[in-house]
């Protein structure tokens, strides 16, 4: 049987997700997005906090991807920061764990090596480390990590501020790594998914060209605004 990557391999992976004051905020939704992005050749996804892990893992069969935001004083961290975080996804029903695994501190004082250490054995789940260089990278797979994604590129003050997905990032793993590599940030197009493909990426996360369509149809009225 195949691996819960391989069932990943060279396929898209949708990240459905919805907060607070958005008009598809709660899990019946979440489930309508990710029934909609299977039938559209999604192979997995990408799903945050437990209520809605939970109502798609009941609907759905493909590999979900859990993670949990959450906000914590005095920390910039905020995927999965915990281990009892990563323990409500896993009860919740995901099959991969997805934790912040940048360089910049952590709750409860523990440092990437001893997070993934602590979250593979309460939960039994493969871990896919969020990170934003390389060398984030490089530590999260010596410290255990079972796959990485590039969702973090940009979101630490670090690291590249590009509007385009990090393609040097994607290229800079797969030229080092063994384990599956996630391509994941501003995915805006089909091409820039295929190219990160074309640049040994394992498989590609789009979250937002898909499942936020304010921000869809925002970019389109920018776009329209000024003309005579």
């Amino acid at each position: 049987m195949p691996t819960l990557f391989e069932k990943m391999h060279h396929g898209l992976i949708v990240s459905c997700q919805a907060f607070p004051g958005e008009p598809l905020f709660g899990p019946e939704f979440m489930v309508a997005m990710a029934r909609s992005a299977l039938l559209g050749g999604a192979v997995g996804l990408r799903i945050n906090g437990p209520v809605d892990i939970a109502a798609v893992r009941a609907a759905v069969e493909v590999p979900v991807i859990g993670l949990y935001k959450h906000d914590l004083p005095g920390f910039e961290v905020r995927i999965t920061p915990t281990v009892d975080h990563a323990l409500a996804i896993s009860q919740a029903g995901a099959d991969i764990i997805a934790l912040d695994a940048t360089r910049r501190p952590h709750p409860e004082s523990l440092g990437i090596t001893s997070l993934i250490e602590k979250v593979h054995a309460v939960t039994g789940r493969p871990i896919l480390a969020d990170i934003s260089t390389l060398d984030e990278a490089l530590q999260a797979v010596d410290g255990g990590a079972d796959a990485v994604s590039t969702t973090l590129s940009g979101y630490t003050p670090y690291s590249p501020q590009l509007e385009d997905p990090d393609f040097d990032l994607i290229e800079s793993l797969a030229g080092r790594l063994s384990v599956p590599i996630l391509a994941e940030g501003r995915i805006m197009t089909p091409a820039q998914a295929r190219r990160a493909l074309e640049l040994g990426a394992y498989a590609v996360v789009v979250g937002t060209a898909i499942t936020r369509p304010w921000l869809i149809t925002a970019s389109f009225a920018k776009a329209m605004r000024g003309l005579p």
